[in-house]
């Protein structure tokens, strides 16, 4: 549509929200899925596990990101089962970054945040629907993300370790959820430290949210 970026017409809704600790990856979404101003879902799942020790959060069109992140997955399982080793966070998101950049002219509409922990300890990408990929200490995307890193950029601390920042991570998503009309209906987090990647339960998010 004419005079329309690309941004209001594809990141009408989400929040995801993405902080590295000094011990592992802090991944928290809203679950509230739009198409315009329609809520299209109200439990949608936006944080995808890639391997045991990587997962991404997704913004954007649903169908890109689910054929991007189906790759992603698919490239990872081929690359233990060649060398007998977990592919590195930097690797998964370098990857992300290509296939991105390689559908030009064409876009695929999808905005992902990397994090994981592997070898070289935490680490944090973020990776635009160009293909744009940065190494982050902290990120936020879709159209809550302004409302989430005020809370972030206030709260956050670099050494933090996964337990002290993860109110910080609860918070940033609900704050976007209060005054974004694209983000709500509920909070889910994941953390991945040298353990693997754990959900954490909605008891768990209320307990740290209102403690």
């Amino acid at each position: 549509m004419k005079g329309m970026k690309l941004s209001d017409r594809y990141f009408k809704g989400t929040t995801t929200v993405g902080l590295r600790c000094e011990d592992g990856v802090i991944l928290a979404t809203d679950r509230r899925v739009t198409s315009g101003y329609f809520v299209a879902h109200k439990r949608g799942k936006k944080i995808d596990v890639i391997d045991e020790h990587a997962a991404v959060t997704i913004a954007g069109a649903v169908a890109d990101a689910q054929r991007l992140v189906d790759r992603l997955k698919a490239e990872a399982r081929l690359y233990k089962v060649s060398t007998g080793r977990s592919m590195s966070v930097k690797s998964i998101a370098s990857l992300a970054s290509l296939l991105l950049f390689n559908v030009r002219p064409n876009l695929l509409i999808v905005h992902i945040i990397v994090g994981g922990v592997d070898e070289d300890g935490a680490s944090l990408y973020n990776v635009d629907w160009f293909g744009t990929l940065t190494e982050e200490k902290y990120i936020a995307t879709g159209s809550g993300f302004q409302l989430a890193m005020g809370v972030i950029e206030a709260m956050f601390k670099e050494g933090m370790k996964v337990k002290e920042a993860l109110p910080i991570a609860i918070k940033a998503v609900k704050s976007a959820m209060m005054l974004d009309p694209g983000s709500g209906e509920g909070i889910d987090v994941v953390t991945v430290t040298k353990d693997g990647v754990r959900s954490l339960s909605d008891e768990e998010v209320k307990k740290i949210l209102y403690a």
